[in-house]
């Protein structure tokens, strides 16, 4: 039997009944301090935007499996789910989308009021290919930067060694050894919290 078809818009993530894991790549100088103190080193801009994804696939998709310059250091972040409810709840879509809002000018300036982002990007299978569904970017500006670094953050580890191992079983044609090791990603139960979807040029609703 066919599996159903994963919805169009979802957030699926490896999640407790009180954190989520959300993913980030950095350069060395960044990462490393973080994973080893389980913090955001000073160096670490809080007054910058920043963007997790929940998902591990599109991290790899992102920083090519660990080997982008100045994306070596791939974390895995512990926050608590009320601070990423917080997010999804206080977010504005990225782009604008005609029908979601009165006007353009309206987006604008709901945009900046927010202290976040969403964006909906292509899922990404073993091989980094497109799938039909979506998977979340959460870009975090302002009060929410500063929350998810000093606030938010429960723990921090360095999952670089994991990213390359898959993509060696990847390369080595053993792609059911490297679905074995990948983080165990489910839906995530944002109840009553608003989760504005994006539809844009990379895809369709």
């Amino acid at each position: 039997m066919t599996a159903p078809a994963a919805p169009q818009h979802q957030i699926r993530a490896q999640h407790t009944d009180t954190t989520i894991i959300v993913y980030q790549a950095y350069s060395r100088s960044i990462g490393l301090p973080a994973a080893r103190d389980g913090r955001f080193p000073i160096a670490w801009k809080r007054d910058r935007m920043t963007w997790i994804k929940p998902s591990f696939l599109w991290m790899m998709y992102r920083c090519g499996w660990a080997t982008k310059e100045g994306q070596e250091t791939v974390l895995a972040v512990e926050i608590s789910r009320e601070g990423f409810d917080w997010a999804l709840g206080n977010a504005e879509l990225s782009h604008y989308v005609r029908g979601a809002h009165p006007d353009r000018a309206s987006w604008q300036r709901s945009l900046r009021r927010s202290p976040a982002r969403v964006q909906w990007d292509p899922e990404r299978d073993l091989h980094l290919n497109p799938l039909p569904h979506r998977s979340l970017q959460l870009g975090l500006t302002g009060e929410a930067a500063r929350r998810y670094a000093d606030e938010w953050t429960v723990s921090i580890r360095d999952v670089s060694p994991l990213a390359r191992q898959v993509h060696e079983l990847v390369r080595a044609g053993r792609t059911d050894a490297a679905t074995a090791l990948l983080p165990c990603e489910s839906p995530y139960p944002t109840g009553t919290v608003p989760v504005p979807m994006r539809v844009g040029p990379e895809g369709r609703p």
